[in-house]
């Protein structure tokens, strides 16, 4: 049996350049991983695929993710055994994270290497951008990565500084496709060029914080604003809807700064609360 932990993201920057002929979207979104991660246990053996997540109400057949991608992986190298999955979920569901995609990259990642496929990381992107649009991300090694696209080009970010979060997630899901279906920006069709900022220290960062999508989910669940409120109350330098949300998080100078906010979130109404760093 293997285990691995699979890490949620945070969106410092999104930005919607335009919509596609497809019907999707280009973004140029500067993504984060963060130390809240979800716990997964792979055993191969049998001959099926099998996925379980208890106590998540996630399904556990062909309509979950890591089935999809598992199943995808095993076709492309014509493998005929089977695995059982168990994902142990302390990512928040449809919750702007990523908690879907990255259990997906995670599986194959981790099967890769289990099975001995030898498949590089550009092959596992090729097959995990069929999945998911944020897959590919979670895939490739680093903590922060810019993509664009629809999520599929990837360049990575050497010199991020070290930060500390605080999410606040209101128990409630968001529907990303009912976001992006509600966006009004004026998108153009044509291919925009986006200059890619210079971030190396948390002040740059704070300033640059940007989510085009912030504004749209805020309309739906007005409560977003009052915990992106909350949060800077409580020392955030500043806050920030992550994806198409609703989970909202907060920047810290430190540690024991992030530590003490949560302690005063938890005592209050705003939903499940969760402290993280960057990876």
């Amino acid at each position: 049996m293997t285990r691995r932990l699979s890490p949620a993201k945070v969106n410092l920057i999104l930005h919607v350049l335009r919509k596609r002929e497809d019907g999707y979207h280009d973004i140029a979104s500067l993504m984060q991983k963060i130390s809240l991660c979800d716990e997964m246990t792979f055993s191969l053996g049998g001959d099926r695929i099998v996925v379980k997540c208890p106590g998540s109400g996630l399904p556990e057949n062909e309509d979950n993710i890591v089935y999809k991608a598992v199943q995808s992986l095993f076709s492309h190298i014509e493998y005929r055994s089977g695995v059982e999955i168990t994902i142990t979920k302390r990512i928040p569901i449809a919750a702007g994270l990523g908690g879907g995609s990255s259990n997906a990259a995670t599986s194959l990642v981790a099967l890769n290497e289990m099975i001995g496929c030898g498949l590089t990381r550009d092959e596992l992107t090729a097959i995990g951008s069929k999945i998911g649009a944020d897959v590919p991300f979670f895939i490739n090694s680093g903590g922060a990565c810019w993509a664009f696209g629809i999520g599929d080009r990837l360049q990575a970010v050497e010199g991020m500084p070290s930060m500390w979060f605080v999410l606040v997630n209101p128990r409630f899901e968001v529907s990303t496709k009912k976001v992006y279906e509600s966006l009004k920006m004026g998108l153009t069709k044509e291919v925009i060029k986006y200059n890619i900022p210079r971030l190396r220290k948390v002040p740059q960062i704070v300033r640059a914080l940007s989510n085009d999508l912030e504004n749209v989910t805020l309309k739906l669940h007005p409560v977003i604003g009052e915990i992106k409120d909350i949060l800077v109350t409580y020392g955030a330098l500043r806050s920030l809807m992550s994806g198409s949300g609703p989970t909202v998080f907060g920047i810290f100078h430190d540690e024991e700064t992030a530590r003490k906010a949560e302690e005063k979130l938890s005592t209050e109404n705003v939903g499940a609360v969760f402290i993280a760093s960057s990876l």
